[in-house]
């Protein structure tokens, strides 16, 4: 049910590199991003949700289709959507908020950060950073197996103490991975979790709510697939029953279970851009958006970052993006910081979904323009 990484790695190298075939800077009418939408809804996920946002939030949005196949409830712009991996940087701001108070550090060492575990004398000079940007050495493999998932779903242990178990397990012998070097795994941000539990005596969802969905009023802000009145997660065009195994175990929940609506997600990126000073101070936001030295791809704190013609102040500027999926859903945002402009694109299918977000976000990118 995890995102492959070869999937993740693809989509990160080709988002950034939109190129804006116009000039001036006026943002597309909403006709042009009307039918880029139809455009991308042709591709086939029963859904389809896109906006354009600016640092005050949406500027422009839309959606089609209907919330599950084979019924008619059309799907709504107030409905709630799964943001897969694009939880990751929401629960690295978390961090961020808590440097911020003086609760953490970003060159925190592990052993500091976990002071109940025991971790192996390897992991001695890691950071929450180093998870942050996938660079500590620890992978899926072995961890995040078939064998693990299936039980985590069935564990009904207080969930701070199910991470605090993985986070032991997966520091408690050296790093599988080379160290230093970029290895997307999910695993990171579980043990970022942890570290985020043992700093405030809280369980991640709760922290989550006090740092994040409240400041921000992201009111329909929640976890694991939405119920209700909401969209169906798909895989293959068949919807997925929500009772049983429509996500990832919640004990997974800091590197990707997060739901919330277009507005509230459109709310997170505007203050990622800059658009929430008071949530988020200028010199941790930057920090946040800014990647490790070193061997490719460029990795920020759950952000890919890369350039666009489009994105800069009087030529090329970054970028950040960053895709997610639990093989049910997919999410997909692409942003300019330094501009104020980004583009998210939402579905509740997989395969039909990627390929759908992702033409969609290139063609509204496409109607934008260098200043």
């Amino acid at each position: 049910m995890i995102a492959s990484r070869r999937t993740l790695l693809t989509s990160l190298a080709a988002l950034p590199l939109v190129a804006a075939p116009r000039f001036g800077w006026a943002r597309a009418s909403d006709a042009e991003a009307e039918a880029a939408l139809d455009a991308a809804f042709a591709d086939g996920p029963p859904a389809l949700a896109a906006g354009v946002v600016g640092r005050e939030g949406l500027i422009w949005s839309g959606v089609r289709g209907v919330r599950r196949a084979g019924h008619e409830a059309k799907a709504t712009l107030e409905d709630r959507w799964h943001l897969g991996s694009n939880t990751k940087a929401m629960t690295a701001a978390v961090f961020g908020r808590l440097v911020e108070q003086g609760r953490a550090r970003w060159d925190m060492p592990l052993a500091e950060a976990l002071p109940g575990l025991t971790i192996d004398p390897a992991w001695a000079e890691t950071t929450p950073e180093d998870l942050m940007r996938h660079r500590a050495g620890l992978l899926d493999a072995g961890l995040l197996d078939q064998a693990w998932l299936i039980a985590a779903h069935a564990d009904q242990r207080p969930l701070p103490e199910q991470r605090a178990e993985f986070a032991a397990e997966a520091l408690g012998s050296p790093p599988a991975g080379p160290v230093g070097q970029f290895a997307y795994a999910n695993g990171n941000y579980i043990v970022l979790g942890a570290v985020l539990e043992a700093l405030t005596g809280q369980a991640w969802e709760q922290v989550m709510a006090d740092e994040l969905y409240g400041p921000l009023g992201l009111a329909s802000a929640g976890f694991g697939p939405p119920q209700g009145e909401a969209p169906w997660g798909h895989r293959g065009g068949v919807a997925v029953n929500r009772a049983g195994f429509a996500d990832n175990p919640r004990a997974l929940g800091p590197a990707g279970t997060a739901h919330m609506s277009l507005s509230d997600y459109a709310r997170f990126v505007s203050a990622m851009m800059g658009g929430a000073p008071d949530w988020l101070g200028e010199a941790t936001r930057r920090h946040l958006l800014t990647p490790a030295a070193g061997s490719p791809p460029a990795y920020a704190a759950g952000w890919g970052v890369g350039t666009a013609p489009w994105a800069g102040v009087g030529g090329p500027g970054p970028t950040i993006t960053h895709n997610g999926s639990n093989t049910m859903w997919f999410a997909t945002v692409l942003a300019a910081p330094e501009r104020g402009l980004g583009f998210i694109a939402l579905a509740n299918d997989a395969a039909a979904g990627q390929r759908a977000c992702q033409t969609l976000v290139q063609r509204l990118a496409a109607l934008q323009s260098p200043a």
